[in-house]
C-alpha cells in the first residue's frame, strides 16, 4: 500500500511540476500588446482627437482590457483644449463593458464615478453595453492632468480595465503610447 501511495504522490508531483513549467512557458510566450496607429486620428483643423476604444480586444486579463492593454499600460495624450471623440466598441463576446473618463484616483473605485469632463462616458455606464454594441461620446479636454479611461461596470476597472489619459498644455498633437502597466 505504501508503494502505491508513493507512486501516486510521485505522479501527482510530476504532473503538477509539468503543469507549472508549461504554464510558465505559456505565460512567457504571450505577446505584448502593440499600439495600432489606426486607433487614433488627429484632425488639426478642428482640434479633434478621434480614439477607437475597444473593450475586450484580446483575452488579456480575462478580456478586462481596452485595446489589449490593462492597468494603465496604454496612454492617450491630447493637447489641452482639443475635443476628444471616442468611438467605443465592446468586442468581448461574453461580458458587458462601458467607458468613462474619471480622475486619476487610487485605490481604483469599484463603481462608476462622476465623469472628469462633461459628457465623457458611454451609455449604460454601470450596466455596460452588451457584446458588439457601440457608443460614441465627445468631450473637450479643457484642463491639464492625468485621468483614467475606466470601465464603469462593477469591479471591471478595479480589476485592471483602464488606460491613461494625459491632457497636456505642451503637446502639439495627440498620441498613443504603450508603457509599463501601472506607471
Amino acid at each position: 500500500m505504501g508503494t502505491t501511495q508513493g507512486a501516486w504522490r510521485a505522479a501527482v508531483t510530476l504532473a503538477l511540476s509539468s503543469f507549472g513549467a508549461a504554464g510558465g512557458a505559456a505565460a512567457q510566450t504571450v505577446p505584448a500588446p502593440v499600439v495600432d496607429p489606426a486607433w487614433l486620428k488627429a484632425d488639426t483643423a478642428t482640434w479633434t482627437a478621434g480614439l477607437e476604444l475597444i473593450a475586450g480586444l484580446t483575452g488579456l486579463n480575462g478580456a478586462l482590457n481596452f485595446n489589449g492593454f490593462r492597468d494603465g499600460g496604454l496612454t492617450l495624450t491630447v493637447p489641452k483644449g482639443w475635443t476628444v471623440a471616442v468611438h467605443f466598441r465592446n468586442h468581448d463576446g461574453m461580458l458587458p463593458h462601458s467607458a468613462e473618463v474619471i480622475a486619476d484616483v487610487h485605490p481604483l473605485p469599484l463603481q462608476p464615478q462622476p465623469s472628469a469632463f462633461d459628457r465623457a462616458f458611454t451609455l449604460k455606464l454601470a450596466e455596460g453595453l452588451p457584446p458588439e454594441a457601440t457608443d460614441d461620446f465627445r468631450f473637450i479636454a479643457n484642463r491639464e492632468g492625468s485621468f483614467l479611461l475606466f470601465c464603469g461596470v462593477a469591479g471591471h476597472g478595479a480589476a485592471g480595465m483602464w488606460i491613461r489619459l494625459m491632457v497636456s498644455g505642451s503637446a502639439r498633437l495627440p498620441s498613443l503610447a504603450a508603457n509599463p502597466a501601472g506607471k
